[in-house]
């Protein structure tokens, strides 16, 4: 007898691909924020305080990744997209500066000034793909940072509350509008592959703050 046919597995859409890749990649999937040690524990309001000072540090100034990203968007679309997640991005910005004000100083770590510089280098990174001319690339990078930041803004709430702050709410577009507008920029082979590059890379830098946030951590814990 002959084997079996397996039928072939649908193509994954781009929307699809960002989502999985965000799930598998992004904040939420970190050991450091799976492990807890940003919202149970002795040494998690320390730990909080920390993240969100670097996390202003990559993403608390203007322009940032949307901003820039917002200006290589040339159809209507695109153009309506990039108009609400910047401006719901500013109002998650002046949030994270609040809860850093709030928080008091950065926790005394060792190696703070190189810690700052490798955070410094990882905004530059981000900028690069915000203003790449690559059609698609900014977009998938400002994708992967409104879907990623639904992780970190669940731990500026955690933040908040400790604070006794009020928690405003999350304005950031819609899934579904993220998700059809991912998948009309993204039609072609060509677009597909700068829309991942750029989301990949973002998330990459992400990884890499949580990374430091840990290893922070680790040293304020075995000084």
């Amino acid at each position: 007898m002959s084997p079996s046919i397996q039928p072939k597995q649908p193509a994954r859409g781009v929307a699809e691909l960002l989502d999985s890749l965000v799930a598998s990649e992004g904040a939420g999937a970190h050991p450091h924020i799976k492990a807890g040690a940003l919202s149970t524990g002795p040494d998690a309001m320390r730990n909080l305080a920390d993240a969100v000072h670097f996390l202003c540090l990559l993403h608390g100034r203007y322009p940032g990744v949307i901003d820039n990203a917002a200006r290589k968007a040339v159809d209507a679309a695109s153009r309506r997209w990039m108009d609400e997640a910047a401006n719901a991005f500013a109002l998650e910005r002046a949030f994270l500066s609040k809860i850093a004000a709030a928080a008091g100083p950065v926790p005394s770590t060792q190696g703070q000034a190189q810690c700052e510089a490798a955070v410094a280098a990882q905004r530059k990174a981000i900028e690069m793909l915000a203003e790449s001319d690559r059609h698609g690339c900014a977009l998938g990078a400002a994708i992967a940072l409104t879907l990623d930041w639904r992780t970190v803004r669940v731990l500026l709430d955690i933040s908040a509350q400790k604070l006794e702050m009020a928690v405003p709410r999350c304005t950031l577009p819609d899934l579904r509008d993220t998700a059809r507008l991912a998948g009309a920029i993204g039609g072609t082979p060509a677009a597909e592959r700068a829309m991942m590059f750029g989301a990949q890379q973002l998330i990459a830098q992400h990884s890499g703050l949580w990374d430091l946030l840990s290893a922070r951590a680790a040293s304020r814990a075995h000084p």
